[in-house]
């Protein structure tokens, strides 16, 4: 196999994911955690890159990095310290459940090597020096000229709402 630019780029991306993805579950920080979230998606929005599927990688970034995030970071930072367990309430749980997530985790792993190597080899279209045209354009289309129109507002307007609403809701003013 040979290593170009491109493939120590993508092994960058990929153990970046994975690294990140692994404090996001055993770091017992929850804002830390959020961080590493952070990190990890924007380590899949770079694998999406490589996949040329440019529309979700600006769409994993837009949404999950810009608002998914921020909504996490802005919930754990509103109800941080109201939620603490008893010390021994906490060590039970812990105790029972890392050994049923340990088997989970271990079943879904041994699931995902098996289509791994079940799954058969495709030519990556990168690698022959063709390159697809852009996702973007072909999903604007569709969505902006078709069937799909009428619901893509309705759901713009119900979006603006909820954006109102939840502003309308954080008033101090309101509140009180």
């Amino acid at each position: 196999m040979e290593f170009t630019l491109k493939t120590f780029i993508f092994y960058g991306f990929a153990l970046m994911t994975v690294a990140s993805a692994l404090l996001v579950v055993t770091v017992r920080n929850i804002v830390h955690a959020a961080f590493s979230l952070m990190v990890t998606l924007f380590g899949v929005a770079g694998l999406y890159v490589f996949l040329q599927a440019d529309f979700l990688a600006a769409t994993q970034v837009i949404v999950y990095v810009g608002g998914i995030l921020v909504l996490i970071l802005f919930g754990v930072m509103m109800t941080s310290g109201h939620f603490e367990m008893p010390r021994q309430i906490k060590s039970r749980i812990e105790r029972g459940q890392l050994l049923l997530g340990g088997v989970v985790a271990l079943a879904l792993f041994m699931l995902l090597l098996t289509v791994i190597a079940n799954t058969p080899a495709w030519k990556n279209l990168i690698d022959d020096g063709t390159e697809l045209p852009p996702t973007t354009e072909k999903i604007g289309e569709f969505i902006l000229a078709g069937e799909f129109l009428l619901p893509f507002e309705v759901v713009s307007v119900l979006l603006l709402v909820a954006l109102i609403g939840a502003a309308l809701i954080s008033r101090k003013e309101v509140r009180d």
